[in-house]
């Protein structure tokens, strides 16, 4: 177990030091993490890496007695969220969780990020949109020998139409790990478009931090 005993609550903004961890962000991106995942380490790890192995769980995994952690990491993440955000920023915020790797439909399609989001605050509700679906199913990122580059993830996403309206003020992605950065990419590319004078920041529960001990190594690996 490292030092990392309890979840973090502030946000740290992704800067000149840690951006070449995240190879598709550029200078331009605003991206904020709350806590550090290292992969490959396991669950017992960090707290962070507890939250994010729970949050992750596939929902193959639901009825086992295991999945009640699942429930118990939305909702953690959410009470992290909430504080490190604070009344005003949620208010202001419009919250676009990246889609997951199954389209809506697919029997294991997860719907956690869109669940925490809402979990923040009940009343008043959050301005929280799934506006960017995936078309189809695919792999897991982390499941492939080759990760995927945000042009490839970009022609997978459609906008909703039916929930554009009203214009937000600024735009959070919202998912749970940043790794290489090609989902925010991809997403920022199709929300531009979309609302191309909104400001757009993305809000991640962890980074993928690199690990000492891979130095010399391929770490590509998410959880």
């Amino acid at each position: 177990m490292t030092s990392d005993a309890t979840f973090p609550t502030r946000f740290t903004r992704i800067d000149d030091l840690t951006r070449p961890d995240h190879s598709y962000l550029t200078g331009e991106d605003s991206c904020y993490f709350l806590g550090e995942y290292t992969a490959r380490k396991g669950y017992a790890y960090s707290a962070t890496n507890n939250l994010i192995v729970n949050f992750k769980k596939t929902m193959d995994r639901r009825g086992r007695p295991e999945w009640q952690h699942k429930g118990r990491a939305i909702r953690q993440a959410a009470g992290a969220f909430g504080t490190a955000l604070g009344a005003r920023a949620l208010d202001r915020l419009t919250f676009v969780p990246v889609p997951p790797s199954k389209a809506k439909g697919d029997p294991l399609h997860d719907d956690r990020l869109p669940r925490m989001l809402c979990a923040i605050r009940r009343e008043p509700r959050l301005d929280v949109r799934e506006l960017v679906v995936q078309s189809v199913s695919t792999g897991t990122a982390h499941g492939s020998d080759v990760r995927p580059r945000p042009e490839r993830i970009e022609a997978l996403y459609r906008i909703v139409e039916a929930s554009i309206a009203p214009a937000p003020r600024t735009v959070a992605i919202v998912d749970d790990i940043l790794t290489t950065g090609a989902h925010f990419r991809a997403m920022h590319a199709v929300l531009s478009a979309c609302f191309p004078e909104t400001p757009i920041v993305g809000l991640f529960i962890a980074r993928r931090a690199p690990d000492a001990s891979g130095i010399g190594g391929c770490d590509d690996a998410e959880p």
